[in-house]
């Protein structure tokens, strides 16, 4: 569907706002989403923009009602392991396992696969199958040594639920590998390491605060301190 020009671009700058604040102030982001979305509702990737801003501000409701027009317009599977992980947001992870074994999954792209592999697994931890969810984890992609965009966020997950499972060492080794590939920080695979490993971090921001607050409280009582003898003095 086109826009006239002038609509088109105001649409355009609200969008451009939900993409540049959604990781950062998701809240921001999803009020961007519903001007666009009041401006052209009708329009597909402003639906989708307004489940993602949904969905990133846990109205997972609302997320999902986008997600399914934006499907309907396009008709594009593309949505479906979101769509399913609203489903558990919405405290329903029976619904997202029967996502996970419909038709729609085999039209997704790898990469659309893993992700709802994800999801599956996320909904079998829900339902207390941890040992379900490690299961379904375990697959050709994740015992590949080849590092993909995905590849990071699968092998936490599955080092996550080895370590729930009371499984220390393969999680520390996961862990690891899941280190190794996350070339961009989208998981804490580290610090998750340096937990296991009993290291604690130190904020520096912190600690500068800490030793601040000390010396202002050192001065105030050495200044204290002077005052008292100068009270003395004049009393004597």
């Amino acid at each position: 569907m086109s826009l006239p020009k002038t609509l088109a671009e105001d649409v355009s700058r609200n969008l451009v706002m939900v993409a540049r604040l959604i990781d950062e102030d998701p809240e921001q982001a999803y009020a961007y989403s519903r001007i666009a979305l009041r401006l052209a509702s009708r329009v597909a990737a402003v639906r989708e923009a307004a489940g993602f801003a949904a969905y990133a501000t846990q109205k997972y409701s609302e997320a999902l009602a986008e997600f399914r027009a934006a499907k309907r317009m396009t008709g594009s599977v593309e949505l479906w392991p979101v769509m399913a992980d609203c489903e558990r947001g919405l405290g329903r992870p029976e619904r997202a396992m029967a996502m996970a074994g419909e038709p729609e999954v085999q039209k997704l792209d790898k990469a659309g696969q893993v992700e709802m592999r994800l999801v599956a697994a996320g909904a079998r931890r829900d339902m207390g199958q941890l040992d379900a969810a490690i299961v379904t984890l375990q697959s050709s992609e994740l015992a590949s040594n080849a590092v993909h965009p995905w590849t990071a966020r699968l092998r936490y997950a599955y080092a996550d639920a080895l370590l729930a499972a009371g499984r220390e060492d393969e999680a520390r080794e996961w862990f690891g590998k899941a280190l190794e590939a996350d070339k961009d920080g989208s998981t804490d695979a580290s610090d998750r390491l340096a937990e296991m490993d009993g290291v604690e971090f130190v904020d520096a921001l912190d600690e500068d605060e800490d030793e601040g607050d000390a010396a202002s409280e050192s001065a105030a009582t050495e200044k204290g301190s002077e005052d008292e003898d100068e009270d003395r003095t004049s009393e004597a």
